[in-house]
């Protein structure tokens, strides 16, 4: 199956997907479940900046979500479980699939080589798990543990509890201060998910999600952001569901390659080729024309260069580079309209004064900054935003122009 459509389309599509267009959809504590099924894997980042980056990518989706609420359905409903070197939520029972994946990473050469290397690190780690149930690397001091010089920790009980979370054996029971606390897989996950799915199952269902991850998915490449598959691998896998029907390719105008979306989402497709929002995308209060609403730096509709190719918007995460590299700011956030990105700005949440600062603010097109709907729309945009990071006041002085300024002020006041 195949469809041509526009690149309109292909963002509606892309943001619709991920619950970012046209408008919050979703409320309250289910809300949050359903937006943390919706983006498939809710990527986890421990910087707090203005708000950590897995909170804004709820905000964004969710209408009254406020921080943190992403934990008790993860860690006490046991409803999602967190893992990997790109760490993410995924729902917990996917769990039997993914341990494949642990499996198969322990038994990878540089797994293998840590293991030999903190043997007796990680056995001691197994034994004060089965005797405390929890522990945390916080509970062992640094005069008491062998040093090590490696990014993941400077104790050896670092290294033998993360090798123990790569590969399976233990599982994040829940998190303080981020940081987390690990149990033995058995005390942490459902029984009958302790155990690993057919390789051809698990295979399938995990190139499904990188799909429906990204809405539109190249599949020329091994991804390196997910789990890389050999390339001949991913060409036979694209090939036979192709002919099966599970997958349906799309060409969008303009674009060079065609990529590929589920077939179960044609109708989506459809509806908005013919200028209709899918009913179940309907949102419940302001859309994002009326709205506009900032994305996560992490946000998978604008991150690691989708925002180019979705958008025509230049978009890199600055947070990594050296001051006199940046051409932005520490960290930045595109900003959302109808479905477009229009602009960003730089921010800092200042906790003593309790204040968010916009450290700079640019737009694409300086004309957008003086169309009303749109000062409109950034300040009620702004205004939910403070709410959410529970801040008293705005510093707006990067804001450009003066009139722009003075109406997202007026908002954030009102």
């Amino acid at each position: 199956m195949s469809i041509d459509i526009s690149p309109a389309v292909a963002r509606r599509f892309v943001l619709g997907k991920q619950g970012l267009w046209p408008g919050r959809r979703w409320q309250g504590p289910e809300g949050v479940v359903a937006a943390m099924r919706a983006v498939e894997h809710l990527q986890l980042d421990p910087l707090v900046v203005m708000a950590r980056a897995q909170d804004l990518i709820l905000h964004s989706r969710v209408l009254d979500y406020r921080p943190d609420g992403w934990l008790a359905p993860t860690y006490e409903a046991r409803g999602f479980f967190d893992w990997g070197g790109w760490l993410a939520l995924r729902p917990m029972e996917e769990l039997p699939h993914w341990r494949l994946i642990m499996r198969r990473e322990a038994g990878g050469s540089y797994w293998r080589g840590q293991a030999a290397d903190h043997a007796e690190a990680i056995q001691e780690m197994r034994d004060i798990l089965t005797e405390r149930g929890t522990v945390s690397n916080r509970d062992f001091a640094m005069p008491d543990r062998k040093r090590t010089d490696h990014y993941r920790g400077r104790k050896d009980s670092a290294l033998a509890l993360y090798y123990l979370w790569r590969t399976g054996e233990v599982m994040t029971h829940h998190r303080e201060r981020f940081e987390r606390v690990y149990a033995l897989t058995d005390a942490v996950a459902p029984p009958e998910l302790v155990r690993e799915s057919d390789e051809q199952a698990a295979e399938d269902f995990l190139l499904r999600k990188q799909v429906a991850f990204y809405g539109l998915a190249g599949l020329r490449t091994a991804d390196p952001v997910l789990r890389p598959v050999p390339l001949p691998e991913l060409a036979a896998w694209r090939r036979d569901r192709l002919d099966a029907g599970d997958l349906l390719s799309v060409s969008v105008e303009g674009w060079r390659h065609p990529v590929f979306a589920l077939a179960e989402d044609l109708p989506l497709l459809r509806d908005l080729a013919a200028g209709r929002v899918p009913a179940a995308w309907q949102p419940l209060e302001a859309d994002t024309y009326q709205e506009a609403v900032f994305l996560s730096p992490l946000d998978v509709v604008s991150a690691r260069g989708r925002a180019k190719q979705l958008f025509d918007f230049d978009y890199v995460w600055e947070v990594y580079k050296p001051l006199e590299q940046r051409r932005w700011g520490y960290y930045t956030l595109p900003i959302l309209w109808g479905d477009r990105l229009v602009g960003r700005f730089d921010g800092k949440l200042d906790r003593p004064a309790n204040t968010l600062r916009i450290l700079g603010f640019w737009l694409e097109d300086p004309a957008t900054g003086k169309d009303p709907d749109f000062a409109a729309a950034l300040g009620r945009g702004m205004a939910r935003y403070l709410r959410f990071l529970g801040a008293a006041r705005l510093d707006a002085a990067a804001i450009r122009p003066v009139a722009l300024r003075r109406a997202v002020v007026g908002a954030c006041r009102g």
